[in-house]
């Protein structure tokens, strides 16, 4: 009876997560019929011809991000990226303000509320920028040809943004559902699903311009050997970390003797993952979307910002990811927790007092490798964007969409083979299970 129980469980967890690989295979192919849904009263022909010529700036960056909504005009071109800016601007009131501060210590109910409130930001970023991107698509043209039909009128206007906004609450409801029902990392899953929906194509346009011999054989072969060589050092950075020691301490508790073991706090160099470089691109979407719409000063010195070939935009680009890297780790990292737990379940850290001085320990340590964590996260995130750049390759598939994919693809199997692992747990355990008699 012990073994056909324990067979039914492992079944049943077995089944388990099948079904979060088949929900998340399902609310990504959501996404991507999403993509496919253009808003009536734009020319789409027009529309890919414009994003074709706005392909090498931050612009078709967000575009590639999207998986192409963006081009299409689609009811989820805004993608996630309003989403993103909300938790931005929710977790930089939450450093300030004492109530949301206060939220976010009181558990899983305070952060639930925290949700919500970011949610209603989403909403409201999303109206706004969906009425800047509808309005500047109207006074858009290209070859004499308008990219909206006839002009466009506030009906249709209204309309737009009404669409966006809506497709922009049905993205983010899909990355919930993901985190929740799926494997998890919903948002960051729904971006790794727009950058590699988009390498078909990026393969296809790089294999007719060779053949076309507007680009040279050896620019190409080089480009893939710097992908595979930095593909290589963001698994071999991601996956590292600093190992703590930890000692603990030998308790009696009547006639049994507890503790006496030593093991180790890991600690990785790169414990803010992809979340810098996402949130940054977020953060530029907002005043690129204002400056590829309007006119004068501001636009001209926008136009030399935006553009990722550019010094001052990967200077800006570089401090904003170690910015975040840095607040990111603040957040989510606390050494006064840590040390108070290990205080009290008999833990300490050799040559290193309980308590304060454990928690000053562990913050030096944080910094330092969070320092050396950003400036590889910056250096990922320009160093191939300026090669292409040099070698003139016309297609933007960068560092930052390399790390996204490669972190991403780390956490998700990451994830799967935890819950493998449980399974052969389990599976070990219940074949080591034999039955016992009643003792008197």
């Amino acid at each position: 009876m012990a073994t056909k129980s324990g067979i039914q469980g492992l079944a049943g967890k077995s089944n388990q997560l099948t079904k979060k690989l088949m929900f998340t295979a399902f609310f990504i192919a959501l996404y991507r019929i999403g993509v496919h849904i253009p808003i009536p009263g734009v020319d789409t022909e027009a529309l890919r011809q414009f994003f074709q010529s706005q392909g090498g700036n931050l612009f078709g960056m967000f575009n590639m991000f999207t998986g192409g909504a963006l081009e299409r005009f689609s009811v989820v071109a805004l993608g996630v990226m309003p989403y993103i800016s909300a938790s931005i601007i929710a977790q930089l009131l939450t450093v300030v303000m004492p109530y949301l501060d206060q939220l976010q210590k009181e558990g899983e109910s305070g952060r639930k509320k925290i949700t919500q409130y970011t949610r209603y930001a989403t909403i409201v970023l999303a109206v706004v920028q969906g009425i800047m991107i509808a309005k500047g698509l109207q006074s858009q043209s290209i070859g004499g040809r308008p990219l909206v039909l006839d002009g466009g009128s506030t009906g249709w206007l209204l309309m737009s943004a009404l669409s966006l906004t809506a497709g922009t609450a049905f993205v983010m409801w899909l990355g919930e559902q993901i985190t929740e029902r799926g494997v998890g990392n919903g948002i960051s899953l729904i971006i790794f699903a727009g950058i590699i929906a988009g390498l078909p194509q990026i393969i296809r346009s790089t294999y007719t311009s060779v053949n076309a011999a507007e680009i040279e054989l050896f620019k190409v072969i080089f480009i893939i050997a710097v992908i595979i060589i930095t593909t290589a050092g963001v698994v071999f950075v991601e996956q590292a970390s600093r190992k703590i020691p930890i000692q603990y301490a030998k308790r009696q508790v009547g006639n049994r003797v507890y503790g006496g073991q030593s093991s180790f706090l890991p600690m990785k160099i790169n414990s803010s993952g992809v979340i810098p470089p996402i949130f940054a691109s977020s953060l530029l979407q907002f005043p690129t979307t204002i400056a590829s719409f309007s006119q004068g000063g501001f636009a001209d010195f926008m136009a030399l910002v935006i553009d990722p070939g550019g010094w001052l935009y990967n200077t800006i680009y570089a401090v904003l990811v170690i910015f975040f890297a840095f607040f990111y780790t603040s957040i989510t990292f606390k050494p006064d927790d840590i040390a108070e737990n290990l205080k009290k379940n008999g833990g300490y850290i050799n040559g290193i007092r309980p308590g304060v001085r454990t928690s000053e320990f562990l913050q030096k340590i944080s910094d330092r490798l969070t320092c050396g964590g950003s400036i590889y996260l910056a250096f990922v995130c320009i160093f191939p964007v300026i090669l292409m750049d040099k070698f003139n390759i016309p297609f933007y598939f960068g560092g930052t969409s390399l790390l996204i994919v490669v972190g991403v693809a780390l956490d998700t199997f990451r994830q799967i083979e935890a819950h493998l692992y449980q399974l052969s747990y389990d599976n070990f355990l219940k074949k080591g299970q034999k039955p016992r008699g009643r003792t008197a």
